[in-house]
């Protein structure tokens, strides 16, 4: 009886331990499929066509993050530079088209009173613009020196605002 009862736990703990190996399998697979999604949502890989959903973004060499929330400019770039990154400079025509989120969003773009000219956040001269047709044009003569993409259908969809005004942010930093 002593037998039996030996072969009869053996073959009992050897079913659980068949049953921790499957069940520790199947939450192995489900912590796979969360990282997957996660990796997928917050690195997009080039060919992407930018999905409704903000974070992180990979695009070419630079990394960019959407922001969910509102702010005005200045509060705009301060938080893509406690991300280590700066509001977005658009370099390339694919930068340009490639952000459609159909709603406002800032760029690193400001209007110098002092030199009357167009600068991006690093310094830099505006050399090429995507401005919208009858853009910049300080509305209501208002001091619109921030600026953002506002129409999403076209390319060329640069409009100038103030400030103070609040939207949502691109910030931008290198990948590598």
């Amino acid at each position: 009886m002593s037998k039996f009862l030996n072969v009869c736990q053996h073959l009992h703990s050897g079913r659980n331990t068949y049953r921790i190996v499957a069940v520790s399998f199947g939450l192995l697979c489900i912590l796979q499929v969360a990282v997957n999604i996660t990796l997928r949502l917050s690195v997009c890989k080039p060919k992407c066509k930018y999905p409704q959903f903000f974070g992180w973004v990979y695009f070419g060499s630079s990394l960019y993050f959407i922001s969910s929330t509102k702010l005005p400019w200045l509060q705009s770039r301060d938080d893509c530079q406690q991300r280590g990154a700066d509001l977005v400079i658009i370099n390339t025509k694919e930068e340009q088209v490639g952000f459609k989120f159909h709603r406002p969003t800032w760029i690193g773009l400001t209007h110098q009173e002092e030199t009357m000219s167009w600068n991006w956040v690093d310094g830099t001269l505006l050399t090429e613009s995507y401005w919208a047709q009858g853009e910049p044009n300080g509305y209501m003569d208002r001091n619109e020196s921030c600026v953002e993409i506002r129409f999403f259908e076209q390319e060329n969809s640069w409009n100038d605002l103030p400030c103070y005004d609040q939207n949502f942010w691109i910030c931008e930093k290198n990948a590598l």
